[in-house]
């Protein structure tokens, strides 16, 4: 397996989506869609393939991923991109047809049918859905509720459903058009999901045709209530009002800026792109220049939607565009988004930046600059704990610059000051040391700890306690809580010009920020992050939701600044959250 694809892979999540194949050429050979990211484009490289798919893995040189809020974006998304791209490997879908609407007539008796697309304007139009089986099977279900017209061309005498009570038979009666427009009317509720009574019923005849073992009768009843949740599922990837418009959203971490641009056009999410550079500025002013210089070689839209003032107030100036921000809604939806695959692009970078260096030569240099023999093997400590519940450690290891797992450690905290920070630091090394010494394991060449001199010393005192001595240097950040460099026992600090060092200790940190994490949300779960919501004025379960969706974890929300964090909620809440998030990173 190609070493790109690998650490691709290490990256994926386990969120819906599309994903793109690319050649060496740069070129989009596969466009394909998934419930799981992860699950889905791991299996082409991890698994034998034959044939064709054999084919489309061998050429592809990398993949990226484009994160959506559910299956049914992931599915429409995946049509457009074929439908702008026409990737090779696509074969079977390149018709040019589109996913069907129902279609409900304006004027007259209202008649149900299927669409392919959605420029007629004598109808209203509901979906897309994702073939015309579902939509068939829902207007097969509507015609059985609503007394619809059914046949296509009026007959001069009334058919079986007049007698079954499903039409008003518009064939020998004269409707009037204010029972048409309460019917259409109900019928255009049930569609957007006022449907509840509905939904109620047919789980009940699946339970009774289930126990009278009539399993044909509750598959179709099962179809038809799939039928139904789906047109209920709110999808983001396609927006009936056809406007050509930019959702922005960005993310930093360590000196680096990642900015999403979503690309709606006719109403339809047809691109994403991704930029990551260096921090050289305060991060909206940077992001609004950054925009514009954008908008230099692309064609302008008629609205952007970013969730900054600050920045829709430089773009208003210097862009002739509708640039606005949004607190909720669908467009909402769509800036969450594009804040999520800003977040997964920086992982990326993080992850994928310079895989051609010379690790060794790295650790070479990493020994030279601190004054030590050479780490080829390397652990790190960090403690996981919200207002000292489940208080938990993790060490992780690197050797050769690589992740060496069999070696990774959790430790449950047992002293009784479980807020503590320190006092875990000392308990965690103390015991995983001279379990080490005990056992006459391998030490290793450097011990990083995550913070600055009394970590180091908390560390240092805990080996002397066992005597044993190894190398202990800290992770400092800097006033932006961003990793800046490695800190000594003496309070001297060690910057590294070579960027290739910088990712390479910045990966190690964020793998046992991770591994900590993870142990954490195992022992005390979803309460793990919530509970430090707890207090905070404004911030209800729909927001907290939405803060958990676009930080998955604690370090992850902690790293966030306050600008960022405004991208999703309102300015005073977002203060509040960020002052309680560092009021407990200082416990």
């Amino acid at each position: 397996m190609k070493e790109r694809i690998s650490k691709l892979i290490s990256n994926l999540k386990h969120l819906p989506g599309v994903y793109l194949m690319y050649d060496k050429n740069d070129t989009i050979i596969y466009v394909g869609k998934a419930k799981d990211l992860y699950n889905r484009v791991s299996q082409y490289f991890l698994r034998p393939q034959i044939g064709k798919v054999a084919k489309m893995v061998s050429e592809a040189e990398y993949f990226d991923t484009i994160i959506v809020n559910n299956e049914k974006e992931s599915l429409v998304l995946e049509m457009n991109l074929i439908q702008t791209h026409y990737p090779k490997f696509n074969i079977l879908l390149k018709d040019g047809s589109h996913y069907p609407y129902i279609a409900i007539k304006k004027k007259g008796d209202p008649f149900l049918s299927i669409k392919r697309n959605d420029k007629d304007k004598s109808f209203d139009y509901f979906g897309p859905f994702p073939n015309s089986s579902s939509a068939y099977k829902m207007i097969s279900l509507m015609n059985k509720i609503f007394q619809t017209r059914k046949c296509q061309h009026i007959p001069s005498s009334p058919c079986l459903y007049y007698h079954l009570g499903q039409c008003l038979a518009p064939c020998i009666n004269k409707i009037d058009e204010e029972v048409y427009k309460e019917l259409r009317e109900k019928m255009k509720a049930f569609l957007k999901g006022d449907n509840k009574d509905i939904i109620a019923e047919l789980k009940e005849k699946i339970s009774i045709a289930a126990e009278n073992l009539e399993f044909e009768n509750a598959a179709e009843y099962k179809k038809l209530l799939d039928s139904i949740i789906h047109i209920n599922t709110s999808q983001n990837v396609e927006v009936s009002d056809h406007v050509d418009r930019d959702i922005f959203a960005y993310s930093s971490k360590n000196g680096y800026l990642s900015i999403a641009i979503q690309l709606y056009r006719n109403g339809r999410l047809l691109d994403k792109k991704t930029y990551i550079v260096e921090e050289f500025d305060d991060n909206e002013q940077q992001v609004g220049e950054l925009i514009t210089q954008f908008y230099s070689t692309h064609p302008l839209p008629k609205e952007i939607i970013i969730n900054s003032d600050t920045i829709v107030d430089f773009l208003n100036n210097f862009l002739e565009v509708n640039a606005y921000s949004v607190s909720k809604g669908k467009f909402y939806d769509m800036v969450l988004a594009a804040k999520q695959n800003a977040n997964n692009a920086l992982d990326e970078y993080f992850l994928t930046a310079r895989l051609d260096d010379n690790k060794l030569q790295m650790l070479e240099e990493i020994g030279e600059t601190l004054n030590i023999p050479t780490p080829f093997h390397i652990e790190l400590f960090d403690n996981s704990h919200i207002q000292g519940s489940y208080p938990v450690g993790a060490m992780v290891a690197f050797v050769n610059g690589e992740k060496a797992k069999k070696l990774y450690r959790k430790f449950k905290i047992e002293h009784s000051e479980s807020r503590d920070d320190l006092a875990s630091m000392k308990e965690i090394i103390a015991r995983h040391y001279l379990r080490s010494k005990n056992e006459n394991r391998k030490m290793p060449d450097l011990i990083l700890v995550d913070g600055g001199l009394i970590q180091i010393e908390a560390a240092l005192a805990a080996l002397e306690s066992i005597d044993v001595s190894i190398p202990v240097f800290g992770l400092y950040k800097n006033d932006k809580h961003q990793t800046e460099g490695v800190i000594d026992k003496s309070g001297n600090t060690y910057s590294f010009t070579n960027k290739a060092i910088f990712f390479l200790l910045t990966r190690m940190q964020d793998e046992v920020h991770r591994f900590a994490i993870s142990f954490h949300q195992t022992l005390r779960g979803k309460a793990m992050t919530t509970s430090i919501f707890d207090g905070i004025k404004g911030l209800g379960k729909k927001r907290q939701e939405i803060l958990l969706k676009a930080y998955p974890d604690i370090s992850l929300l902690k790293e966030a600044s306050i600008n960022e964090l405004e991208q999703l909620l309102p300015k005073d809440v977002a203060l509040s959250v960020f002052e309680k998030l560092h009021f407990f990173a200082e416990k």
